[in-house]
């Protein structure tokens, strides 16, 4: 208890934003209660208008947890649709009591203004949690046992940094690339690969981190459906100096389904903000570069460039001779003239810096093998965009 009586704020909140999860609560639920966390632990669950059995299956956990010594807070709102700003909100303390000085917003918002969704969820949970560090968990994935303790201890070495981990996928054979690419990053690719297609190097899922960190970078993007909020916060992080570190052992079962939020993202939108931060982070280091591949992603990422970042570029590279032997690739849309024109050289006679626009874990072997052979240094000869 602190002075005067009042209890001591949970060393970590767990945050869960729900919607419609009811398939999947029961287990995600019991992976908090399993938890071998020796510290204080609040979770702060934030249901974005189910509709389904989500809140009784809360409220039925609900009991257990406080009777394990977990700490649950309950807000949320019963709208029509998950949104902005919600309609109602309905939030408990540890004895079940009205507390509304914890609801961040108002009971009744007579314009609720556009759907906002996940981000919005997000913030909303953090916002009437009070843990010292934050555990992010979706309603639809299940930690192990050891997790909260693992990744407080790491993000107590590492204060200003992200704390992802490895997960176990499910189904097992559902996006086993994307899954080998999470668990095998090494530790400075956390940091080199922050522009490829994949989106953050740790997966939002695993996230844990301090709120004093959090409060300095977020809050999440409210912009509603369709916006990679965890990606614009993940380079806010990094825009800010934060790290990115991963505790090597499988610490949550990651689930893919087809209800998945990720699917409401368009790729379009990825590659944009992709785009640009490769500009602002990468392309100001490099007085030129070259793009690796010829192909339609390599030709997109140039025509993705500003002008300013195209007249760095000096060269396309392939391993496709009938690429090679067109010599040059014309840029037709450019207003310049006369239209650029960029050579097409094969990789062992184009000179580096590399973006490099090759898919990783998709050729055999083969691609990896043609980067190697050239010595080079990931991070200050190329990067890895595709």
């Amino acid at each position: 208890m602190e002075a005067g009586g009042q209890p001591a704020a949970p060393h970590v909140s767990v945050i869960l934003p729900v919607h419609n999860a009811e398939a999947w609560l029961d287990e995600c639920l019991r992976s908090v209660l399993q938890q071998d966390f020796e510290g204080s632990m609040e979770l702060s669950v934030f249901n974005d208008a189910s509709k389904d059995k989500s809140m009784t299956i809360i409220e039925k956990w609900k009991v257990k947890l406080e009777d394990s010594g977990i700490l649950v807070v309950i807000g949320g709102h019963d709208s029509p649709s998950p949104r902005g700003g919600p309609s109602s909100c309905a939030m408990w303390d540890a004895t079940s009591t009205w507390s509304d000085e914890r609801c961040h917003v108002r009971a009744q918002d007579p314009n609720p203004g556009p759907p906002q969704q996940i981000g919005y969820s997000k913030n909303q949970a953090i916002a009437q949690s009070s843990g010292s560090y934050l555990c992010f968990l979706d309603s639809d994935d299940a930690m192990m046992p050891q997790r909260v303790r693992l990744q407080h201890e790491a993000a107590v070495r590492h204060p200003t940094s992200i704390i992802g981990c490895q997960v176990r996928r499910e189904p097992p054979n559902s996006t086993e690339r994307y899954t080998r690419w999470i668990n095998q990053l090494a530790s400075d690719q956390l940091l080199t690969q922050v522009f490829t297609s994949h989106g953050p190097t740790v997966v939002m899922p695993t996230w844990f981190c301090s709120r004093e960190w959090f409060s300095h970078v977020g809050p999440f993007d409210e912009g509603g459906q369709g916006v990679p909020e965890d990606l614009l916060f993940f380079y806010s992080h990094l825009r800010k100096g934060g790290g990115v570190v991963r505790v090597d052992q499988s610490l949550l079962i990651y689930r893919y389904h087809p209800k998945a939020a990720t699917h409401s993202v368009l790729e379009t939108t990825i590659w944009t903000h992709r785009v640009r931060f490769l500009e602002e982070r990468a392309l100001p280091h490099w007085a030129a570069f070259t793009i690796w591949n010829a192909g339609r992603q390599g030709r997109r990422l140039y025509r993705s460039l500003t002008a300013e970042s195209r007249r760095k570029v000096v060269a396309f590279c392939d391993v496709d001779e009938n690429k090679i032997k067109k010599g040059f690739y014309s840029y037709e849309d450019s207003e310049e003239r006369p239209k650029p024109r960029v050579p097409i050289l094969h990789f062992r006679a184009a000179r580096p810096p590399f973006v490099i626009c090759v898919k990783l874990d998709l050729t055999g072997g083969a691609f990896e093998d043609n980067l190697r052979s050239l010595h080079l240094q990931e991070g200050r000869d190329f990067l890895h965009f595709s």
